[in-house]
């Protein structure tokens, strides 16, 4: 799978409507409500970068609420719940 990371600014008065309806399109992981320069936070995750162009450009940035958009594409996932998830397979507690 390949990420990316939305950064997201909405409507103030819309942001928990916004943030619900981006939940519910394919291809986002999850999305979080934030303090900073902008909103919301989308983690998209998608087999082949082709595809980022229907989850982002097609229906993110579509939905009612969304004033704008920057997206970053993830290289390399780093992250030591993997890596614990990894060594604990097949491990009795």
């Amino acid at each position: 799978m390949i990420s990316a990371i939305v950064m997201i600014k909405a409507d103030v008065h819309r942001i928990p409507e916004v943030a619900q309806a981006i939940s519910e399109i394919d291809g986002i992981a999850e999305v979080y409500s934030v303090t900073g320069d902008v909103d919301l936070i989308a983690v998209a995750k998608v087999a082949k970068h082709e595809d980022f162009a229907d989850v982002i450009a097609d229906r993110l940035n579509k939905v009612d609420g969304v004033r704008d958009s920057q997206t970053h594409i993830a290289f390399r996932t780093y992250s030591t719940q993997d890596l614990g998830a990894a060594f604990a397979i097949g491990l009795d507690d």
